[in-house]
């Protein structure tokens, strides 16, 4: 199983740190979601049904013609590679590294593509994550398009998971998934909040979707999480509230890690990503003053996301500082065991 950030049962019971005296920025989930209202009894009394409002609320708020409900975009990473012949697959590395994962187990050839630089020439699937977790990289829709159509001429795909995206819906393929050849993916957990209702969907051709479907089985998404999902996307007030204060949130974080001597080298609205090798030592001393943040061996890196509060603002600027000062002026660690690989999981 790969390293995902969010344990933090793990690291409380690791550092002997009462739960409720973390701050969690190890996920690069809004940390101001959508306000959750209140479940009716009966909701959990039935089985969950197409015809809900789930699908058409998705349509409209993805500008999507086709869409299919899974429990969350993972359940599409793992089953999607099941619905493509067995062909060399370029993934972006450093990247969400289930994609990769699943992909490999299916029994496909997966080669590491720069997301930087990605190329499907000689490929059969490119999968991108736009924006890129965890190096923040964006495309040009029309370059992602053109890729798309070089890849479709010869019976390939392009698959694009925008669990990322949604403070810039402009840079969004959604509108083009109904073309064969392309599947994009989107999430509720970063944006809305909704990490634990698990909830995602698959935008593509009603063809592919309908296979998809039939692998995954009746149900996949259960009735409540459908419901808060519905309405979630149903309030477009909230959502157009959400994305500027969560886009001046992201770049307050990048200037307070640039004040540390830790500029991002990438990034979104939702997290930013600092380039550093002594990415292990910096993991460590913020867990011990009960900070948990995502960190990646290859390269070595940490992944920030937003903070809160403004007590918690507070409290990662004093920590950087402290910690940071204390790093800069001690010796580079260069004996002990080294720790294993961690490979990029993401969420």
């Amino acid at each position: 199983m790969l390293e995902h950030g969010g344990k933090l049962l793990q690291a409380a019971r690791e550092h002997g740190i009462p739960l409720a005296d973390w701050l969690d920025l190890s996920t690069g989930v809004n940390p101001a979601g959508w306000p959750v209202p209140e479940i009716p009894p009966e909701v959990w009394q039935r089985l969950p049904e197409d015809e809900d409002g789930l699908i058409d609320a998705a349509c409209t708020g993805y500008g999507a013609r086709h869409v299919l409900a899974v429990a969350g975009s993972q359940a599409a990473i793992q089953a999607l590679p099941r619905l493509f012949a067995p062909g060399r697959v370029g993934v972006a590395h450093p990247g969400y590294a289930e994609h990769a994962q699943a992909w490999r187990a299916a029994g496909h050839e997966v080669l590491a593509v720069d997301p930087a630089q990605p190329d499907p020439a000689g490929l059969d699937v490119l999968v991108l994550i736009h924006p890129n977790n965890p190096t923040g990289q964006t495309y040009d829709p029309a370059r992602l398009l053109d890729w798309h159509a070089r890849l479709a001429a010869h019976g390939g795909a392009l698959i694009v998971d925008e669990a990322f995206m949604d403070c810039t819906p402009e840079h969004s393929l959604a509108a083009h998934a109904h073309r064969p050849g392309l599947v994009v993916l989107r999430s509720l957990g970063k944006f809305y909040g909704l990490a634990g209702a698990r909830v995602g969907f698959v935008l593509a051709a009603p063809t592919l979707l309908a296979r998809l479907e039939a692998l995954l089985g009746p149900w996949t998404v259960n009735g409540p999480a459908r419901r808060l999902a519905r309405l979630a996307l149903q309030d477009r007030a909230w959502a157009q509230a959400a994305r500027p204060r969560l886009l001046a949130a992201g770049a307050r974080l990048a200037g307070l890690l640039t004040r540390h001597g830790l500029a991002p080298a990438g990034g979104t609205a939702l997290f930013q990503w600092t380039l550093t090798p002594r990415a292990a030592e910096l993991h460590a001393a913020l867990a011990r003053q009960g900070i948990l943040v995502r960190r990646f061996d290859a390269p070595a890196s940490l992944r920030f996301g937003l903070p809160n509060a403004d007590a918690d603002w507070t409290r990662l600027e004093g920590t950087m500082k402290s910690i940071t000062s204390h790093a800069a002026s001690a010796p580079s660690p260069d004996a002990g065991t080294p720790s294993p690989p961690r490979p990029a999981g993401g969420e």
